[in-house]
């Protein structure tokens, strides 16, 4: 596969602010394995395969197990995720499919597990990366190159797509 063109290199300031949000979510207080698991959820549904390998490396370089990263697309069938994990996954696939609307049922388990703040937070979160799946999968970037960073701070600071 051949990248199309280098979207990041043309639209520094949309970049920017990406990146910022990005900055802003690493900081907001939501675990990171749960960041994690929404940006890996999103990216199966949405099939980008750069975020994918990103975010799956990122998740490993943070201890996520395997075995939880392998069963994601069958989260609901599984033992391996918390009743927070759970809500946060259903809000992502109810948002991130969003032409099915999101119905009242899964609003109320993600209110049932975090504050007005955190879902605010959250909601955010799987906004950005539906964008950026967008637009790795719009512009064919290329998997596979992507390294997690060596220090964790670096996680979530500005990268080529989140």
């Amino acid at each position: 596969m051949e990248a199309r063109l280098n979207y990041a290199n043309l639209s520094h300031e949309p970049i920017k602010a990406m990146y910022a949000v990005n900055g802003y979510l690493a900081r907001c207080g939501l675990e990171h394995s749960l960041l994690e698991l929404v940006k890996i959820r999103a990216s199966q549904i949405n099939g980008c395969a750069f975020c994918l390998d990103m975010h799956t490396k990122d998740a490993r370089a943070h201890g996520e197990t395997e075995q939880r990263i392998y069963t994601l697309t069958a989260w609901r069938e599984t033992p391996f995720f918390s009743d927070r994990e759970r809500a946060a996954l259903a809000w992502t696939e109810a948002v991130t499919r969003i032409s099915e609307g999101v119905s009242d049922a899964v609003f109320e388990q993600a209110r049932e597990h975090f504050t007005e703040q955190e879902l605010a937070d959250l909601t955010w979160a799987v906004v950005l990366i539906n964008g950026w799946n967008r637009l790795a999968i719009s512009f064919r970037v290329p998997p596979g190159s992507y390294k997690p960073p060596v220090s964790t701070e670096a996680v979530g600071a500005g990268r080529a797509s989140d």
